[in-house]
């Protein structure tokens, strides 16, 4: 289990040229990729779409690269001469004509546009392609590392959450027959007190009968309880992969049992514990949106 939140660095060379590959991830509902490369590096694109889909199943993905030439003898420094000189002239004139003393250090000189310019190699295509992609590879190895064990982290979390709901259930199962009984024993209680007469015990029933269908959640308790099984298969130990779009479904599935048992729910006690099911199930879905 991966979260889809982290980041990852890393950084390759070949043959004078050094790349590195930076990685974020953030929460979406599918490999959403964003990628931010100057123009003369766009011939990239393919292999770093390739290599992120297939490190990373979901979630939005910003990658940048930066890609520099550490061969020093592949750099030339080109000096204008003709323009440095228009400059010391120029400054020259000013301080004739203002008789301020012209004081223009080499080292502003040659820091006024135009002046300098340095010059890189011609880029090697194929061997900054060798070093983005092994670049790519540890980026890539430090993020799902780092997605683990946040992922790791949020199994633990989950399965906090499962028991809780777990044993909520195990309320809801106590209690309801529990209902239908308690109904009985006020409908008499009120009869009794009544200036009728007595009601004949098949007419009672019948009544009880009819509330017992009403709050009847037997079934609903029973696929929340396949529901919560699934979700801890899914939560043991080495069941990793894509399995987030699964869980949330299934929590959805949840939810949905939960609002039809406190539709149904007889007594004050019965919705106590379905507000607190509902409380644990959203829980369990907040940390599901981050999962891969």
């Amino acid at each position: 289990m991966r979260s889809m939140t982290g980041c990852g660095r890393g950084q390759a060379e070949c043959r004078g040229w050094q790349v590195t590959a930076e990685l974020r991830t953030v929460n979406h509902r599918f490999l959403d990729l964003a990628l931010r490369l100057p123009r003369n590096l766009g011939f990239l694109e393919g292999l770093i779409r390739g290599a992120v889909a297939a490190g990373v199943r979901r979630g939005h993905v910003e990658v940048s690269l930066n890609v520099v030439n550490t061969a020093l003898g592949e750099r030339q420094v080109i000096c204008d001469l003709a323009l440095a000189k228009a400059y010391a002239d120029a400054a020259r004139q000013l301080s004739e004509a203002t008789g301020i003393a012209a004081d223009l250090p080499m080292a502003q000189l040659m820091q006024l546009e135009g002046v300098t310019q340095v010059t890189e190699a011609a880029l090697d295509e194929e061997a900054v392609a060798e070093a983005c992609a092994a670049a790519l590879t540890e980026a890539l190895e430090r993020l799902n590392e780092m997605r683990g064990s946040e992922g790791q982290r949020m199994r633990e979390d989950l399965r906090i959450h499962l028991a809780a709901a777990e044993e909520l259930r195990q309320t809801l199962l106590a209690r309801a027959p529990r209902v239908v009984e308690s109904y009985r024993e006020r409908l008499q209680q009120r009869l009794a007190n009544l200036p009728i007469e007595p009601v004949e015990p098949a007419r009672l029933a019948q009544e009880v009968a009819l509330l017992a269908d009403r709050c009847a959640v037997d079934e609903e308790l029973a696929r929340l309880d396949s529901h919560f099984t699934q979700m801890r298969a899914w939560l043991a130990d080495g069941q990793d992969g894509e399995i987030g779009k699964k869980m949330d479904f299934l929590i959805q599935e949840m939810n949905r049992e939960a609002n039809t048992i406190g539709s149904k729910a007889g007594d004050t006690e019965m919705t106590q514990a379905v507000v607190r099911l509902k409380s644990e199930i959203e829980k369990l879905r907040e940390q599901v949106q981050n999962i891969e």
